[in-house]
């Protein structure tokens, strides 16, 4: 089966999720936070089988369509007849949040620059601003074991993500996950610019100050109600009409 003959193939449920994930890619590459052809992001089919659809390896990410995008099972198993690879690095981490999480649709993992920098710092993600309290609400930590490709990291993984929906891995990079596309990706977007401000705020010459530990607290209640009333959704419809106006071959 060719990537062409893919959509006849598939449900129209399937078909409109490979759709939102290569919007996703694309969104990803447009903000400038991919890492050539490395780094995924996977979405679960709905269904009993767990089968997830990830990136073909060796593809950027400006180039990823619905069509190309590789279906596999939680063993690495290619579904299907796609042509194309999978990067074993990505299916360890993408398989093991897939496995256990059912609430987990999307999961996005990410070697961004800022990420990284923040991942590097023994405090990890610090409370200096409004866009760091939404991720600190839900915030886990992963310890560095190399590159991952050892099947036994799987359970220290979903051991340290636990129920929480973004996750920096230390020495490495940033994860977050969602029950679609959408709220995954405003979880990443919020942690993202986390770092990036905490980054600047640190280089300013003088001391960082910290928002006071009562505010914290009360944080996640007072998301859950801005969550409720706008929702991700509608920062993600705005982002998939700006990539169908920069090139909508992502729909292909």
């Amino acid at each position: 089966m060719n990537d062409k003959s893919i959509k006849e193939n598939v449900s129209a449920e399937e078909w409109a999720l490979r759709v939102e994930l290569a919007a996703c890619y694309r969104a990803v590459a447009h903000y400038g936070w991919d890492d050539l052809v490395f780094t995924h992001i996977s979405a679960r089919i709905p269904g009993p089988e767990h089968h997830f659809l990830i990136n073909p390896f060796g593809w950027m990410f400006e180039e990823i369509t619905a069509s190309s995008l590789v279906k596999i099972d939680l063993e690495g198993n290619v579904v299907g007849d796609s042509p194309h690879p999978v990067n074993a690095a990505g299916f360890t981490i993408h398989s093991a949040i897939h496995e256990v999480r059912e609430d987990a649709l999307c999961v996005i993992h990410l070697h961004t620059m800022e990420g990284v920098a923040v991942s590097a710092q023994k405090q990890g993600l610090l409370p200096l601003s409004q866009q760091s309290l939404f991720p600190l609400c839900s915030l886990s930590y992963h310890e560095y074991e190399g590159l991952a490709v050892n099947p036994e990291e799987k359970a220290r993984l979903q051991s340290d993500l636990g129920h929480t929906n973004n996750m920096i891995l230390k020495n490495h990079g940033l994860l977050t996950v969602g029950h679609d596309i959408a709220s995954a990706f405003l979880n990443m977007f919020i942690l993202q610019r986390a770092c990036e401000i905490q980054l600047l705020a640190q280089s300013g010459g003088s001391d960082v100050m910290p928002i006071n530990p009562q505010i914290l607290a009360g944080i996640q209640a007072q998301s859950e109600i801005v969550m409720k009333n706008s929702g991700a959704g509608i920062a993600w419809q705005g982002l998939v009409r700006k990539m169908d106006r920069l090139d909508p071959g992502f729909r292909d």
